[in-house]
C-alpha cells in the first residue's frame, strides 16, 4: 500500500445495492416489494432517500437490482437504464459489488466507487456527504478499501463490528486502519465492546477505487474473480447481459465483507459522525422512531388506543386497528397478513417467513 498526499479528485460513482429480501421486515417487505421500496417514517422510500444522498457527492449513480425490480427502480428513481445493473439471480453483495466494479471500470478506469445499501436510514445527508468526501481521497491516494464505522449505542448482537487499529497517518489522520472484523458477537462480548470502546459497528458502506477492489477480489476471492471472466470480456453492449448471466451461474453467494474485506490487509475505516440505522427489524425501526413507555408511533392506518402505549403500528388504512391494554407490541397490518409481536421478539419474524415458504404460501412472501 502506498501513502500519498490527496490526489486530484476522481469521478465518484455511487453504487446502490438493492438486492436484499428484507425478510425480518415481513409482512410489509415481500419479494415483490422489498424493504427498500418502503417509507419507514412518512417520507420518501428508503431507496429514494439513498439516491438523494448519493446525488449530493457522486457524479454518477448506479443501482444493482434483480430483474423483477428493475422497472420499478427506474420509475421511482429516474435513473437511466444504462445505469441499472440487473442481476440474473441473487448472489449476495460480493458478486454484486464486484460485477459493478468491472462494469464501471470499463467506462472509467480511474473510478472511485461508493457502495451503499439501498435500505438504510441516515437522516443527516449533509454529515453523510462529509464522510464520503473524507473517504474518497483516502481510497484513491492510498489504494485502500475504506469502510464506514458507526459508534455503537447499545450492545447490539445483530451487527458486525470493526476493531479500530492505529491512525492511518499523513493527511488522512482522521481515518484508521482496521485491526479486524468481528461477526455478530454474543451479548456478553457486545457489552464488552460497548464498555471498552475501540469497536465500531460495520455499516456496510464502502468506498474504494474500482481497480483496487478488483485487485483484492482476485487475491482473496478467486472464485468470484474467475466467475466474472465473461463480464470482463463483455462488460458493455448487447453481450453484457448474457455475460453477467454466465458469471452468476458460477459465482458463489458471499457477502463482500466475508469474501474480501475480512481477508484484506488494505482496509481503513472512517468513523461516522452521523446517525445510522439499517432498520433491519421492526424492533430497530421502533427504536429509530422513539417508541417506548408512553409513546406509540402509527405509520398509516386508523388506530384507536385505550390504556395502551409503547406500540409500533403499521396499518394499511382499510380497517381500524384497536389496541386495548397492551404495550410493547409491533402490530403490522398489510391487508392480506397481520403480524402481532412483542417488539423485542420481532426479529424472529424471519421464522414465520420460513414456515410460509415451506407451506408454499408464496403469495405472502
Amino acid at each position: 500500500m502506498r501513502r500519498a498526499v490527496a490526489p486530484p479528485r476522481r469521478r465518484i460513482h455511487a453504487v446502490i445495492l438493492a438486492g436484499g429480501a428484507g425478510e425480518r421486515f415481513w409482512p410489509a417487505s415481500r419479494a415483490a416489494v422489498p424493504k427498500f421500496f418502503l417509507s419507514v417514517d412518512g417520507g420518501p422510500s428508503l431507496l429514494e432517500a439513498t439516491v438523494a444522498r448519493a446525488e449530493r457527492f457522486a457524479g454518477e449513480v448506479w443501482v444493482v437490482c434483480g430483474r423483477e425490480h428493475a422497472r420499478s427502480v427506474m420509475e421511482i428513481t429516474g435513473i437511466a437504464r444504462r445505469r441499472v445493473i440487473i442481476e440474473p439471480q441473487r448472489r449476495n453483495t460480493g458478486p454484486a459489488a464486484a460485477s459493478a466494479a468491472v462494469r464501471i471500470a470499463a467506462e472509467d478506469p480511474d473510478a472511485v466507487l461508493a457502495v451503499l445499501p439501498a435500505d438504510h436510514r441516515i437522516p443527516d445527508a449533509r454529515a453523510f456527504t462529509r464522510a464520503m468526501r473524507r473517504a474518497a481521497p483516502a481510497a484513491d491516494a492510498a489504494e485502500v478499501l475504506v469502510t464506514v464505522g458507526v459508534a455503537p449505542t447499545r450492545p447490539e448482537t445483530g451487527y458486525g463490528y470493526i476493531r479500530v487499529g492505529p491512525p492511518a497517518g499523513g493527511v488522512f489522520k482522521d481515518l484508521h486502519q482496521v485491526a479486524r472484523f468481528v461477526e455478530k458477537p454474543a451479548a456478553a462480548r457486545a457489552r464488552r465492546f460497548l464498555r471498552g470502546g475501540g469497536h465500531l459497528w460495520n455499516a456496510g458502506i464502502f468506498v474504494w477505487r474500482a481497480a483496487t477492489f478488483l485487485e483484492e477480489v482476485e487475491a482473496h476471492a478467486p472464485e468470484i474473480h474467475r466467475a466474472l471472466a465473461p463480464v470482463r470480456r463483455s462488460p458493455r453492449g448487447r453481450a453484457a447481459a448474457a455475460a453477467l448471466e454466465r458469471a452468476y451461474r458460477r459465482a458463489p453467494s458471499l457477502p463482500v465483507d466475508v469474501a474480501v474485506l475480512e481477508r484484506s490487509r488494505r482496509v481503513w475505516v472512517v468513523p461516522a459522525d452521523f446517525h445510522w440505522s439499517d432498520v433491519g427489524t421492526w424492533q430497530s425501526l421502533a427504536e429509530e422512531l422513539g417508541v417506548g413507555p408512553g409513546t406509540t408511533r402509527v405509520l398509516g392506518g386508523d388506530v384507536i388506543e385505550h390504556e395502551a402505549s409503547g406500540n409500533l403500528v403499521w396499518g394499511d388504512g382499510v380497517r381500524t386497528i384497536a389496541l386495548v391494554g397492551v404495550e410493547d407490541l409491533a402490530v403490522i397490518d398489510t391487508g392480506d397478513a397481520l403480524l402481532v409481536s412483542a417488539i423485542d421478539r420481532s426479529p424472529e419474524v424471519k421464522r414465520v417467513v420460513e414456515r410460509l415458504k415451506s407451506r408454499k404460501r408464496d403469495q405472502l412472501v
